[in-house]
């Protein structure tokens, strides 16, 4: 189906859309219930119809994206030459509800050292609908029978065997990764450290450690030239406080649980931007169908 393809391309190249269905239609329409599309911002997959019920559920859908919405919408059209319109008369004499949902960039993980903790992180991480990145100099890490538990992983996993200059993964993650830093190797975290805040794409960097070895990092780093702000934007040591205990898995979960608490604080952050970017609309734009608002579009919780 042509609206699948349209979601797994835009999860592919990390950009947000929306997926349109037609929800109910009473009377007559220009497609049944289940229709549906996926607009992104600058391509629209499949239709809903045409006319102005789609040019409607388009607009809206990329005021969402814009906004950065995380909740669903339900917008209700009636077809008829005496309901407002703004995009072309359409008078089938129905009327349709089309349901918006939104298509969020899903977040990306980057675990550098996929060691005993690393598996472990990764195996609670898979869970999640993510991007998950595992990155380790050693191939023996990275083996399929290894990795074999996370075969039924939900997130997407991306392997990187990088022998030699790890840290050169860092300039190719997506905008927005999350990293986590926890080699076996002390010299081969500083590299990555010194990468990482060199990349102001970031979202957070996180340092597995003990406060003798980042009091060295941050000697090291601030002899490379890095600024003390650049080298605040490290989160160290990682993880839940209240969490304690060193075995792996302990580890593992404290950190996954201070990741996803970044998580959130992302989706809260977009909710924010979707709320102000809805108040800065002129009121012609906010009102439902540029008038019809109170009978035209329904927002759902």
């Amino acid at each position: 189906m042509e609206w699948v393809k349209a979601v797994q391309r835009l999860r592919a190249r990390r950009q947000a859309g929306v997926l349109v269905t037609v929800l109910s239609v009473r009377g007559h329409a220009p497609r049944e219930a289940g229709a549906k599309m996926v607009v992104a911002v600058d391509h629209v997959w499949g239709t809903v119809g045409g006319g102005n019920l789609e040019a409607l559920g388009v607009e809206r859908s990329r005021e969402m994206i814009a906004g950065g919405a995380a909740a669903p919408e339900v917008l209700t059209a009636a077809l008829s030459d005496k309901a407002p319109y703004q995009h072309g008369v359409q008078c089938c004499g129905g009327e349709v509800r089309l349901l918006l949902e939104p298509l969020p960039v899903v977040p990306s993980v980057a675990i550098f050292g996929v060691g005993h903790v690393g598996l472990e992180l990764a195996r609670i991480l898979a869970r999640h609908d993510i991007e998950l990145h595992l990155v380790d100099s050693r191939a023996d890490q990275l083996t399929g029978e290894r990795l074999g538990v996370l075969d039924d992983a939900v997130a997407q996993v991306h392997v990187h065997n990088v022998p030699v200059l790890p840290e050169l993964v860092v300039g190719e993650l997506p905008p927005g990764t999350h990293v986590v830093i926890m080699t076996h190797d002390h010299a081969e975290d500083a590299a990555l450290c010194d990468a990482a805040i060199r990349n102001d794409q970031l979202a957070t960097i996180g340092l597995i450690g003990s406060s003798a070895k980042w009091t060295r990092f941050q000697r090291k780093l601030a002899d490379d030239g890095n600024p003390a702000e650049a080298i605040a934007r490290i989160t160290t040591p990682i993880g839940i406080p209240s969490i304690i205990g060193k075995q792996p898995a302990v580890i593992a979960v404290s950190v996954a649980a201070w990741l996803l608490e970044r998580f959130t604080e992302q989706t809260a952050g977009a909710s924010s931007a979707a709320a102000q970017s809805a108040a800065r609309l002129p009121v012609s734009a906010r009102s439902a169908e540029r008038r019809p608002a109170s009978a035209q579009r329904k927002a759902q919780a």
